[in-house]
């Protein structure tokens, strides 16, 4: 198992956004965390890249302790709607990025075509649009090292196309070794490129597995994954 989590709880004031939430992330797969919005998603993935303190819990890498000091070294979180460095051009920032983390030379290029970047590398990060710029996020997330790769919302802005291209791009991922957990809120995305599920409902995990599990546990056989997630919610 590549990471596990139990128990992640996490009250802000009197609002209990995570309640014992635990589940399991394994090698080489994509694995999404879905629920709707307000469900504790984005939390979930703060909590576990330690940027936020949890009141409660443990997470373990490859079996040992992860403190949250040293997770930066085993994980990499890209949050949804960042914009970093407005007044850069989006070719500088690509390879700084690569310099940054010791890509192969050729890594930015190879991503900034299969990710279609090409028409704006010189336009700076401030003056894109909210698709050119979730492309360009995930690009740098994609040029990162690190075994887990957490992406928030990695289809938000995309039109249908670019979303085909985008599972498509990370679905080669996890045969070179890397593991991509996806928080996502549209369903039909989520099916469409995960491997396995952890639904999440009002701060609570209450089940993960793939979709024919899934369906077998809200007994609804060849079943829609949303009418899974509400059976089980």
């Amino acid at each position: 198992m590549l990471l596990t989590a139990k128990g992640i709880s996490k009250r802000f004031g009197p609002n209990l956004a995570l309640q014992d939430a635990g589940f399991s992330v394994r090698d080489h797969e994509v694995l999404g965390l879905i629920g709707p919005n307000g469900s504790g998603k984005t939390t979930l993935f703060e909590c576990l890249a330690g940027l936020i303190p949890t009141d409660s819990g443990e997470v373990r890498f490859r079996g040992q302790p992860l403190a949250p000091a040293h997770r930066k070294q085993s994980l990499f979180y890209l949050p949804d709607g960042i914009r970093p460095w407005d007044a850069q051009p989006v070719a500088w920032v690509l390879d700084f990025f690569a310099a940054l983390h010791g890509r192969p030379q050729g890594a930015a290029a190879a991503l900034a075509g299969a990710l279609k970047l090409e028409g704006f590398l010189k336009s700076r990060m401030g003056s894109l649009s909210k698709g050119e710029l979730k492309r360009v996020l995930l690009a740098l997330g994609l040029l990162t090292p690190h075994p887990l790769l957490l992406l928030d919302e990695p289809f938000d802005a995309l039109d249908f196309r670019q979303t085909r291209d985008v599972m498509a791009l990370l679905r080669t991922y996890p045969a070179q070794g890397r593991t991509l957990f996806l928080s996502i809120h549209q369903l039909t995305d989520a099916a469409r490129v995960c491997d396995r599920l952890v639904l999440l409902s009002r701060g609570r995990v209450v089940d993960e597995g793939t979709l024919p599990e899934l369906q077998s546990q809200a007994g609804l056989a060849g079943g829609g994954l949303e009418e899974v997630f509400l059976a089980l919610t």
